[in-house]
């Protein structure tokens, strides 16, 4: 194998990975880790930790490649990715997949704790099995019952480093749960003609642009509530609270705006936004939570 066969079938597993998603769950269940202590985690336990929970992610990303690759041949969207492309085997694939599944797997159990790694082998079985499998393809509110899967993350680092399921743990659980449906559905807003041909029952296909854009309006502004929580239950303080809010309203905002001009290119702006909306709302959290240990 030439040096450029070789770099092209390492990107084409570093794509099976989903990278990019994959180190959005990382980024929230290192946040975890280190919100469930007062000051730095140990360093062994937060690498072992972020490394288990980062392969078992990797994982589900490629059954999740393996199982879809039929639809992906026929989206746009996903028609060039390794596997409908013929770049890669389905044989190479699941090999790949159960390969950092059991690593990902042997590494939380042997080097943090036997919780953490069923609670991570539980999450992975319920994006790579159930929700895509099942209900990707059965419910239009496959997303609001599938997304319980990739908001553990949060609770996976707060375990890894107590051992226990803490109620804070459950509401970063919470805040990337209620997150998680305007988040996608924004995105599939705009690929709606997509996932119509490819029969996958999401939400603007099933009922519509305009029940969609609305169901989006009212989970922008249940988030915000939510949001309000780690702050009214005295996990984090002003630091948090006064640009979460502002964050929040501007997914209000986008998804305000969503309704108003009904353009898909409105739709992906939403989708973008929602992904740094996010990211900075975990790192407001963290920031709050250092400044009230040191000061």
């Amino acid at each position: 194998m030439t040096n450029k066969q070789s770099n092209l079938s390492w990107k084409n597993y570093l794509e099976l990975c989903k990278p990019k998603v994959v180190l959005l769950l990382v980024f929230t269940a290192n946040v975890g880790m280190l919100l469930a202590v007062p000051g730095m985690p140990p360093i062994a336990e937060f690498i072992y930790a972020t490394l288990g929970i980062g392969l078992a992610s990797a994982s589900a990303a490629a059954i999740n490649h393996y199982i879809d690759q039929k639809a992906d041949a026929e989206m746009a969207r996903t028609k060039n990715r390794p596997l409908p492309s013929g770049e890669l085997n389905s044989r190479n694939v699941l090999i790949f997949a159960a390969t950092l599944g059991i690593i990902g797997m042997l590494i939380l159990t042997l080097l943090i704790n036997t919780l953490t790694a069923v609670l991570t082998f539980l999450s992975l079985i319920g994006y790579a099995i159930v929700y895509t499998v099942f209900l990707k393809r059965l419910t239009p509110q496959n997303i609001v019952i599938g997304g319980a899967a990739g908001a553990a993350p949060p609770v996976l680092g707060w375990c890894a480093m107590t051992g226990e399921v803490h109620p804070y743990a459950l509401l970063l659980f919470l805040l990337i749960y209620v997150w998680t449906p305007p988040h996608f559905w924004a995105l599939a807003i705009a690929r709606r003609e997509e996932y119509a041909k490819v029969n996958i029952p999401m939400l603007p296909v099933t009922h519509g642009t305009e029940f969609t854009r609305l169901h989006i309006l009212l989970y922008t502004i249940l988030l915000f509530i939510v949001t309000l929580l780690p702050y009214l239950t005295g996990m984090s303080g002003l630091i948090y609270l006064i640009p979460s809010a502002g964050l929040s309203l501007g997914f209000i905002f986008f998804a305000i705006k969503m309704m108003r001009t009904k353009e898909d290119k409105t739709a992906m702006q939403t989708f973008a936004y929602s992904i740094v909306y996010l990211m900075l709302l975990f790192a407001f959290l963290l920031v709050d939570h250092y400044y009230r240990y040191t000061f």
